[in-house]
């Protein structure tokens, strides 16, 4: 959790961030095995992405299902309220 809150704390807008392990075990007074294990916890469970030494915090919304042309015509008009909430 702590690796988690800290990441989300120091993310960019997209929640990226880098770190080495060094210097976030230092900060979370972490040994390395036990942020190895927290990360690898976050990625199972989808908070966080990593490819070393970048980290991003990934969104916890749903993403929102758009009408496409498969359903049928869709104006733009109709996609942007839907995007932004609203009901067709």
């Amino acid at each position: 959790m702590a690796l988690y809150l800290f990441l989300v704390t120091v993310g960019d807008q997209q929640g990226l961030s880098y770190y080495s392990d060094r210097s976030l075990g230092s900060t979370l007074s972490m040994n390395l095995l036990s942020l190895d294990k927290s990360r690898s916890e976050l990625i199972q469970a989808q908070l966080i992405a990593y490819r070393k030494p970048l980290y991003q915090v990934l969104s916890l919304e749903p993403p929102k299902r758009v009408r496409t042309s498969a359903d049928g015509p869709v104006a733009v008009g109709q996609i942007l309220k839907q995007l932004a909430g609203g009901r067709l």
